[in-house]
């Protein structure tokens, strides 16, 4: 499990050492390099190469590019803490060299655009979802792709991007994303299931990673802002948010304790411990996609559920 290194603004600080090795990968690199395949992307006999930051990204566009986009997602171990990634040389040839890429914004994958800017390319399609959904900088939660309006609108994006740079398969691009859009409504009847079974239930957290599911859910989230913003940006939070974090499990004031499994500390793993105690079941979530053996239905579908065990029956699902 990974652990907090540093906050989100230092490693946006630690992102500039690796421009120079941008720039001398772009400048040993062709910026439109492919792979090889039985597809082809305008005619070139070789795959559209495009980039996810994260991995959950990384999904959606090969479930829509298919046979046609050869993809790599950038941030995909899930032993690792995400807001504390450092990008080395060889992520930034990745990314200098993509067709096609779909990056987070909202801060928390700065070290794409240092990247994107440093490599450079006219022809290069970037889909920032900050962007695409209209979010202001100031968006207190990053974690869009917990947020079920979110990846139906990357989606579309991605099939309208790469119809840009491959013409010739557009139609196959738009059916990919209605079979998307279908694939999609288990999780959110699943969603709807869970808000009329059990509106308004308490949980805690640790931070923020799925509190747009739990908003969705109607879930009742009890953990104070400013402790799920300081375990966020790895600072310690104040002793009585830490306080009143406490008394959700001695005084069993949740029936459920919704735990990022990509950071741990001392703080979080002694709050493990007491919601073990007080027998308050674990319900582990995610910043980037379990591998492997999960799509991003999949995934969402497998949260849902653990919530579902843990409001409805007291079953305790820490990993996935």
């Amino acid at each position: 499990m990974g652990t907090r290194l540093m906050s989100r603004g230092r490693r946006a600080a630690a992102g500039a050492a690796i421009v120079g090795a941008v720039l001398l990968s772009a400048g040993c690199s062709n910026s439109s390099a492919s792979t090889s395949s039985n597809g082809s992307a305008g005619g070139s006999g070789k795959k559209i190469v495009a980039v996810g930051a994260e991995n959950e990204y990384a999904d959606v566009i090969n479930q829509i590019g298919g046979q046609y986009v050869s993809v790599t997602g950038i941030m995909s171990n899930p032993n690792t803490d995400p807001h504390t990634f450092e990008a080395d040389p060889k992520v930034a040839h990745t990314v200098s060299t993509a067709q096609l890429i779909v990056q987070n914004g909202i801060g928390y994958d700065d070290f794409m655009s240092k990247i994107e800017q440093a490599s450079g390319s006219s022809s290069r399609q970037v889909i920032n979802v900050q962007k695409l959904l209209g979010l202001p900088d100031s968006t207190p939660n990053p974690h869009l792709w917990y947020k079920p309006t979110t990846m139906p609108a990357v989606a579309k994006a991605i099939a309208d991007d790469l119809a840009t740079i491959d013409p010739s398969h557009k139609a196959y691009y738009q059916a990919n994303v209605t079979k998307f859009d279908d694939s999609l409504q288990s999780w959110n009847q699943a969603i709807t299931q869970l808000k009329s079974a059990y509106p308004g239930a308490p949980v805690a957290t640790t931070e923020p990673v799925a509190d747009y599911l739990l908003d969705a859910a109607g879930i009742k989230n009890l953990t104070p802002w400013a402790f799920q913003t300081d375990v966020m940006n790895g600072t310690d939070p104040s002793p009585q948010d830490v306080a009143t974090e406490k008394s959700l499990f001695t005084q069993h004031k949740v029936k459920a304790f919704v735990y990022n499994q990509q950071v741990t500390d001392t703080l979080t793993q002694s709050l493990l411990t007491l919601a073990k105690q007080n027998n308050i079941p674990v319900v582990g979530v995610y910043e980037t996609m379990p591998t492997p053996g999960y799509t991003y239905q999949s995934w969402m579908n497998a949260e849902v559920s653990a919530l579902n065990g843990a409001l409805g029956h007291g079953q305790s699902a820490p990993t996935l």
